[in-house]
């Protein structure tokens, strides 16, 4: 987790910096509007990303406190990813990218 003095002074830098890119953007979207996701969940869901990439944004969010990973003791391992309770308190931003993205793409069909 990223301490204090290394986050930017600008807010929104911050924001950007935790889930800036699209990878991220898009594991939170399936966490929040999903529920629990195991890895193969996501590789359906995100069919351009590779297992490598997945794995280091998860790993990140995880490590940002965004993402919390469980591992079941079962054979063969289950694993389930899920949001913390600070992960899920961006639910609000993307509700608002949802609505921006509808009326944008409502617009352009006018």
């Amino acid at each position: 987790m990223l301490t204090k003095d290394e986050l930017p002074d600008c807010p929104v830098a911050t924001t950007v910096q935790l889930i800036g890119n699209k990878w991220k953007l898009l594991i939170i979207r399936n966490l929040v509007y999903n529920g629990k996701q195991r890895f193969t969940d996501f590789l359906k869901t995100l069919p351009a990303i590779s297992k490598k990439v997945l794995t280091d944004n998860l790993r990140a969010l995880e490590e940002d406190g965004l993402v919390e990973r469980k591992v079941f003791a079962e054979v063969p391992p289950r694993v389930e990813y899920s949001l913390t309770p600070l992960g899920m308190s961006l639910k609000p931003i993307l509700d608002a990218m949802s609505d921006w993205g509808t009326e944008y793409s409502a617009r352009l069909g006018s």
